[in-house]
């Protein structure tokens, strides 16, 4: 039989996922305007598809990453001639990045993990205190 979950487990896997979001989101700002020569080899943005998990001896909910997929527009066409990477047609294909939604994401994912850690700084200061109430 499994241990049950500790709250310092449940906020450490919503952590990680949150870990996840923000490698995914970083990954697409710093992909944002980047061409291709073609449709298929230009840049798409990742996101992370979450799955709850619930721990059964606890009824505790946690999150885990289940994968990350692509998703988001289809690489921008655009025509450039001049440029080294333009196909036969003269045009380039561009990431289709929306960059202020990455950041707000960013900010999202930034405020989550925050809050994740006060949990576990909270969890401990109460556990600390019973500690010392059997003083």
């Amino acid at each position: 039989m499994a241990q049950p979950m500790t709250i310092f487990q449940v906020a450490g896997r919503a952590m990680s996922a949150q870990l996840v979001r923000m490698n995914t989101t970083a990954s697409n700002l710093a992909n944002a305007g980047g061409t291709a020569g073609t449709a298929e080899g230009a840049y798409r943005s990742m996101k992370p598809v979450f799955r709850t998990h619930i721990d059964a001896a606890t009824g505790l909910s946690t999150v885990d990453v289940e994968r990350v997929v692509q998703a988001g527009e289809a690489p921008t066409k655009r025509h450039d001639p001049s440029n080294p990477l333009a196909d036969a047609n003269g045009d380039i294909f561009e990431a289709a990045v929306d960059e202020t939604r990455e950041l707000v994401d960013m900010m999202e994912t930034a405020r989550a993990y925050q809050n994740n850690v006060e949990v576990m700084q909270t969890a401990k200061s109460l556990v600390i205190d019973t500690l010392k109430l059997g003083r």
